[in-house]
């Protein structure tokens, strides 16, 4: 067999075909982990509780293999004499390919980290939207910086490239500072976490519901309906009162009564209304007491406890307790004071 000694580009046909050979071998053998080793450990991972083997499994799945067939290649090739051309060729080739792998690997491993952190708090699901936005920026910043490791490699002037960047993002900060804050800040938000979407929030003289948190602007609908946009900065530096986070809401009410209303029933009016308090569900009673003498009106102070944050439940409540005790004072002849002025005429 003559023609397996003919050369090629200094190396023989045999050693073409052993070359090649070797590279369809190790193909196998990679196919077989995908297919054998590869499925019983997805298999065995959805069986877990926890998300870290699912993490591995689909990292080696989308990274591992594919970086190792280009292995595969890179070890076939080498077996064959090469021009100094073509191993600087192939060695700039492998370069690109693990490092546009390894990017890859670290992204991955980035979100997986935000999301693990993410489920473990309520509304997993409106976080999870929320790492799109950031995953955005980490992404660029992640292959810029391998851009940089690239240009490094290939002997490029990486000193000069990182002056252009510092002085274009000077400009950048200069002409977008507004931009940027918003930006930084909504970082703030996402890991601070003053309010989440579903919350409902008070800012200055605004309330509403947040329906969404951008990563410039944040949304908010309004009680009477309309949609109010506030900038991130501004709810950063704005004092937010946040009535979700509230475990239970603190109800102080007056009532004033005439000063006709005689003694024995002073002294019983902070017992009526403490058993009407009492009575109620989801409330916890606090206090009632005759606070003080009014311009027209003997007052009382009552304080109590809704066991519950939303603000329907609290009105219901409060208007079953002003009911019962309109009942109850009627029952007594106890007459609730309004402004009134007595003449005294004098012959």
């Amino acid at each position: 067999m003559k023609y397996l000694e003919l050369v090629y580009y200094n190396n023989t046909v045999l050693d073409y075909l052993i070359a090649t050979g070797l590279f369809v071998a190790l193909i196998i053998a990679l196919r077989f982990i995908r297919k054998i080793v590869l499925w019983r450990l997805k298999k065995w991972s959805k069986k877990t509780k926890t998300t870290i083997d699912d993490f591995i499994v689909n990292t080696v799945e989308r990274a591992v293999l594919p970086l190792l067939n280009f292995g595969a290649f890179y070890l076939a090739v080498t077996t064959l004499d090469l021009t100094d051309k073509v191993e600087k060729l192939l060695h700039g080739l492998s370069v690109v390919v693990i490092t546009f792998f390894a990017l890859r690997l670290v992204i991955a491993s980035i979100k997986y980290a935000i999301e693990v952190r993410m489920t473990k708090y309520d509304d997993t699901e409106a976080k999870l939207k929320q790492i799109k936005g950031i995953m955005v920026i980490i992404k660029i910043v992640v292959w810029i910086l391998g851009i940089v490791f690239l240009m490094d490699n290939f002997d490029y002037d990486v000193t000069a490239f990182i002056t252009g960047l510092g002085i274009g993002g000077i400009a950048i900060a200069l002409a977008a500072q507004n931009i940027l804050g918003d930006l930084f800040n909504y970082f703030v938000i996402f890991f601070d976490k003053p309010f989440e979407v579903g919350d409902f929030i008070i800012v200055d003289d605004k309330l509403g519901t947040v329906e969404s948190i951008g990563i410039k602007t944040s949304r908010i609908r309004s009680l009477s309906g309309e949609e109010l946009v506030f900038a991130n900065s501004d709810l950063s530096a704005s004092r937010i009162h946040n009535y979700k986070r509230m475990a239970r809401r603190r109800v102080l009410f007056t009532l004033g009564v005439t000063y006709q209303t005689s003694l024995e029933n002073l002294r019983v009016i902070p017992e009526i209304i403490k058993n009407i308090v009492t009575s109620t569900e989801n409330t916890e009673f606090d206090r009632a007491h005759f606070s003080k003498y009014g311009d027209f009106s003997l007052n009382f102070e009552i304080v109590y406890f809704v066991l519950s944050t939303e603000y329907n439940v609290y009105m219901d409540i409060q208007q079953s307790i002003n009911l019962r005790i309109f009942e109850e004072f009627a029952k007594r002849g106890i007459e609730f004071a309004y402004p009134t002025q007595t003449l005294f005429l004098e012959k």
